[in-house]
């Protein structure tokens, strides 16, 4: 109990001292120990290296989990050391949401069908969503929250004891400066003034007692500035791994673009296999909505004219040879189809495009090509010619051009 109450005491007195050395520092009474321009420096990069991690990531943390209760309930699962329960991306949900629709609306129907469709290239999307954001945490987000939990708070602890072993040296200083200062006055102006002995015999032990004080405070400040010099190495190693942590981060940022840019080409081409899928679905479409009204052949030509689907911009081709126009969809041959006299338009094709059938013309990125109509023709569709090739193209591949 005594040795316990003595360290207590101690303690409370070098907690004392650090506290009458800082407060002097602060108000420019007492004299600091710096340190040098190196180590100040790599003191600065190391609180710059961890002010941007945070940031980045908490920032990467909203950009992977928009929702801020998800990520509370994620930190909270985490820190119980618990796993996160699996959680159902906003992708799947509407992918979800979409097969019911369909199913209630009837997946037979057009709409029902192109549901169907849009609905499980969202369910891919979602599950690609999770992918990404499960390899993003891994090779991301889980270094920098390591280096924040560990490398970082050793290097807090050591900086906050070299903190206190400079506030002891220059402690240690200022008592052996005081103990000097004290010396040199007992020694210097000794009390002669007084007539009995006795004074001479007080003021020569003051002067033994302000030397031993001396050579007392100057061994205290020997060890003082061992351990910190000692705790000063230890720290500049800490410090100088930052470039080992800058190096650690960089491999790990590389590992997130590339996770992204993955993300991002799975994306692009679900949504371009969808956009080919609904490209050849919406003439089927419109040939069953057409399909319920009456014959063009019954109708005088003027009123057909009026109740055909209307392309303004596309010049439209009046018949093709030996073949009715209420026939000329189903039964069409591209080696059969004359273009017009004049007024053909020309078109930059936007995206490929693989030919479904031989009825088709594949298309390539970037070509040119030349496109009309004909008669009776489904309007997401048209002719397209390339050189010697001749087929159907869907218009939203193509940039129609003046």
């Amino acid at each position: 109990m005594d040795f316990n109450v003595k360290k207590l005491a101690s303690d409370a007195g070098v907690f004392f001292s650090r506290a009458m050395q800082f407060t002097e520092e602060k108000l420019g009474q007492a004299e600091k120990t710096e340190l040098d321009a190196h180590f100040e420096n790599l003191l600065a990069r190391a609180d710059c290296t961890k002010n941007w991690t945070e940031k980045i990531l908490r920032q990467t943390e909203v950009l992977l989990q928009p929702n801020p209760s998800a990520r509370v309930e994620e930190f909270l699962y985490e820190k119980l050391d618990r796993k996160v329960p699996s959680r159902v991306t906003n992708g799947e949900l509407l992918a979800q949401y979409m097969t019911e629709a369909a199913n209630d609306f009837g997946p037979g129907t057009p709409y029902g069908k192109t549901l169907i469709k849009v609905g499980e290239t969202q369910r891919r999307l979602g599950a690609a969503e999770r992918d990404f954001i499960h390899s993003a945490s891994i090779n991301f987000l889980t270094p920098l929250r390591n280096f924040l939990e560990g490398d970082w708070r050793t290097i807090s602890k050591e900086r906050r004891i070299l903190q206190n072993r400079r506030l002891d040296l220059d402690a240690c200083k200022a008592r052996l400066k005081k103990a000097k200062a004290a010396e040199a006055k007992a020694a210097a102006v000794p009390d002669f003034q007084e007539t009995r002995p006795r004074n001479y015999v007080l003021s020569a032990s003051a002067s033994a007692l302000w030397s031993d004080e001396v050579e007392k405070a100057e061994h205290e400040l020997r060890l003082t500035q061992t351990e910190f010099d000692r705790q000063a190495e230890v720290t500049r190693l800490l410090l100088e791994g930052i470039s080992s942590t800058h190096v650690n981060h960089l491999r790990c940022l590389h590992e997130f673009v590339e996770s992204q840019t993955n993300y991002y080409a799975q994306c692009y081409q679900y949504m371009l296999d969808l956009q080919k899928q609904l490209g050849r679905f919406s003439g089927t479409f419109v040939g069953n909505a057409e399909s319920t009204s009456p014959p063009a052949a019954t109708s005088p030509p003027a009123v057909a004219a009026a109740t055909l689907p209307a392309v303004p911009t596309i010049p439209v081709v009046p018949t093709i040879v030996g073949v009715p126009n209420t026939v000329a969809e189903s039964v069409l041959n591209p080696n059969e189809v004359k273009p017009p006299a004049s007024g053909t338009r020309k078109a930059r094709v936007l995206y490929d495009y693989e030919a479904a059938d031989s009825t088709e013309l594949a298309l390539l990125a970037d070509e040119m090509i030349t496109v009309y109509s004909l008669p009776g023709m489904d309007p997401d569709w048209l002719i397209g010619e390339r050189g010697n090739q001749k087929g159907k193209v869907p218009v939203t591949y193509l940039e129609l051009l003046s």
